[in-house]
């Protein structure tokens, strides 16, 4: 039986083996940000009710595993938000994740001396992801903070995490210590997902549009947000993978793909298997799941499939300059 409630982590296991399994003039760690979509079980770690499962293998390893000591290759810090507010007391917001690869710098320090972590440091690459379970939350989780600002001032908050120059440039944060390298995503159709087109009410088979305009509105503002940045941190440089386009090409046309089935998640109930009960420890015990997930673009009620993943990652490591720009990951892990 397929495992349940998979939230994949193919994106950064397909992005590290290509570069560390394919020829490199020297190794490059890479450091993974924020939340479920590169999320390889931090919160299993955790008191919280977004647990799960996955059903890959990680070799980035996730920060909060017990046991993990080898940081060389990178560590994914990933949670399930970006804002502390959004899900108060269930995820590890940014914030928290940053103080962590504080540690974890300094104990690439202590092993391997000052010299040799500097240059891993200012070689690595750092993958963020943010917005996604932020912009979802008021709608599936917490609204109190969404109720009391507009769209834009919302989708400024959420900004705001990646683009106050105090979290890139302060003491103990990344561009500080050396980090110049980052690669990042915009956001997906969120209002399009099996779990948000049960919520358009009235209206069967549509995308949410409440959630649709507010991640529009965070694209629109995020090649902005990042060439300001450029702008003002010498030696920044970025790679953005346009996913909304990835993702969408693959959602309404899903054969050319390889995908029979681009409206139901595999596992789940109730209309589109939107209800988020896959694995049965969400409230809702019962769930189906589907004979062949290969045949399906999403496997749950908001994730796709490891296969969808696996494309999504080959795009962003070699994708061209239509889809990824100015760089892609494979460009950074050679620069």
């Amino acid at each position: 039986m397929y495992p349940q409630a998979v939230y994949m982590i193919i994106l950064t296991t397909v992005i590290f083996c290509a570069a560390h399994f394919k020829p490199l003039e020297k190794h490059v760690a890479l450091f993974v940000f924020v939340d479920s979509l590169y999320d390889p079980v931090n919160n299993n770690y955790i008191n919280t009710i977004t647990e799960y499962q996955r059903d890959v293998l990680c070799l980035i390893p996730p920060y909060l595993k017990p046991g993990v000591h080898n940081n060389e290759c990178g560590v994914n810090f990933a949670s399930a938000g970006a804002l502390v507010q959004s899900h108060q007391g269930f995820v590890v917001d940014l914030d928290t994740q940053l103080s962590y690869f504080k540690k974890v710098e300094k104990q690439i320090r202590s092993k391997l001396g000052v010299r040799e972590a500097k240059e891993l440091i200012s070689s690595a690459v750092y993958l963020f992801n943010v917005g996604g379970n932020d912009y979802l939350s008021p709608f599936t989780f917490n609204s109190s903070l969404y109720d009391k600002c507009s769209k834009k001032e919302y989708v400024g908050m959420v900004l705001g995490k990646l683009t106050q120059l105090s979290k890139l440039m302060g003491d103990q944060e990344i561009y500080k210590i050396g980090g110049r390298k980052f690669g990042f995503g915009s956001l997906l159709p969120l209002g399009c997902l099996p779990g948000t087109k049960i919520l358009e009410q009235g209206n069967k088979g549509s995308c949410f549009e409440e959630v649709t305009s507010l991640m529009k509105l965070h694209n629109r503002e995020l090649p902005k947000a990042l060439q300001a940045i450029q702008s003002q941190l010498k030696g920044f440089i970025y790679s953005k993978h346009d996913l909304y386009a990835s993702f969408s090409r693959r959602s309404e046309n899903p054969s050319k793909y390889g995908f029979k089935e681009a409206d139901l998640g595999c596992c789940g109930s109730g209309l589109y298997r939107g209800v988020y009960s896959c694995g049965g420890k969400r409230g809702v015990k019962e769930f189906e799941l589907c004979d062949d997930v290969n045949d399906y673009f999403f496997f749950d009620s908001y994730h796709p499939t490891e296969k969808a993943y696996k494309q999504f990652a080959k795009l962003m490591w070699s994708g061209n300059s239509d889809i990824t720009e100015p760089f892609n990951l494979k460009a950074l892990f050679e620069l």
